[in-house]
């Protein structure tokens, strides 16, 4: 459950959320958006997307998804956000092995924050992972509009993000994704659930 200590009457309405307040102080939201299908999703348009690796260093989807790659991607709403911290990269760094030995070649984390913010929170929460997962800033997010993945968390001051998700990309195509219906849950996007599809 996304919770966050906020005045009820500064939220009007959350695009794709539906909003519930408890206790005059807790906003609960969750997505209303329809399941979605992997074959629906290009992470290889024709004009190739630029992202940035934690060193600033522009990198494009062509670059990240390369031939014969099988890639694992998760998203997520924030850098130094409270899942996103203590869950959700925890649970990729535990399972780097595990992806490996299925034939994973490449693990990347992407979220719509600058290289710079994206730099400091790898090396607060995953020195440890060294090499073995990828930081990759979407500044504008670009990439994440183009899958159909952003969510507009502009009522609770976070502006546009991603959703929270995983996803197999096998040869440059998506072959499954996993989305969690609300920011601020952490059930199917795990490494634990990936391996299970793997």
């Amino acid at each position: 459950m996304f919770k966050l200590n906020i005045i009820p009457k500064t939220i009007k309405n959350l695009n794709k959320f539906n909003i519930v307040i408890k206790n005059n102080y807790q906003l609960r939201c969750y997505s209303t958006a329809a399941v979605i299908n992997p074959t629906d999703l290009n992470v290889k348009p024709t004009n190739p997307i630029k992202l940035y690796k934690v060193n600033n260093e522009s990198v494009t989807t062509n670059d990240l998804f390369g031939p014969g790659e099988k890639v694992v991607v998760f998203g997520l709403p924030g850098a130094f956000t409270p899942v996103c911290s203590s869950k959700h990269v925890p649970s990729f760094i535990k399972n780097i092995k595990q992806l490996k030995e299925k034939g994973v070649n490449k693990i990347v984390c992407v979220s719509v924050n600058d290289s710079f913010v994206m730099k400091a929170w790898r090396e607060k929460i995953a020195a440890e992972a060294g090499e073995d997962i990828e930081f990759i800033a979407d500044p504008t997010g670009e990439f994440t509009r183009q899958l159909g993945l952003e969510v507009d968390l502009t009522g609770v001051g976070l502006g546009k993000r991603s959703k929270r998700y995983s996803m197999l990309i096998d040869d440059g195509k998506v072959k499954q994704i996993f989305v969690e219906e609300s920011p601020g849950q952490l059930e199917k996007a795990t490494a634990e659930n990936m391996l299970t599809y793997l």
